[in-house]
């Protein structure tokens, strides 16, 4: 029996920050067709959900978390604190620093999204394979905790 052919498909991107980003506007795009239907993009989702389980954090503090700049980060929260679903408020520890909390509203939209995220993170098991998307994870984790400044690193 012959030896099986790779499937065709595109070749891999040599540009190791080209195939990332174009993998996350993929993934983004296919998590924000889920939650269209509650008025929330992929990342209002993470900032909510990530609030959710830390508690109130200043924007640097969630900006880190996310791996996210604060430009971006503002313009994410811009709309989420405009339709209450997040409130911005002077630090209780800090009255210099800005804290982030998520609203009563925003608890009752994440309520209304955690079914939409859920199967939307089935489907892409299903679509993917369930344990190459665990596999995927572990290696951006991973990623994520490499210091890429590191000796190699131009100065």
């Amino acid at each position: 029996m012959p030896p099986s052919l790779p499937v065709p498909g595109p070749a891999p991107d040599l540009c190791n920050c080209l195939a990332i980003r174009k993998a996350a506007r993929h993934v983004t795009q296919f998590y924000d067709r889920r939650l269209v239907a509650v008025g929330l993009t992929t990342p209002q989702f993470s900032i909510l959900a990530r609030l959710r389980r830390r508690g109130p954090s200043t924007i640097n503090e969630l900006a880190e978390d996310l791996v996210m700049d604060r430009t971006t980060l503002g313009r994410n929260l811009r709309p989420l604190e405009r339709d209450g679903l997040l409130a911005i408020a002077p630090d209780r520890d800090d009255r210099r620093r800005r804290a982030l909390a998520v609203t009563p509203k925003g608890e009752a939209r994440l309520t209304q999204a955690g079914p939409l995220w859920a199967a939307a993170q089935r489907d892409f098991a299903d679509s993917f394979g369930a344990e190459a998307a665990v596999a995927l994870r572990t290696a951006l984790a991973a990623l994520v905790a490499t210091d890429l400044n590191g000796p190699h690193a131009a100065a």
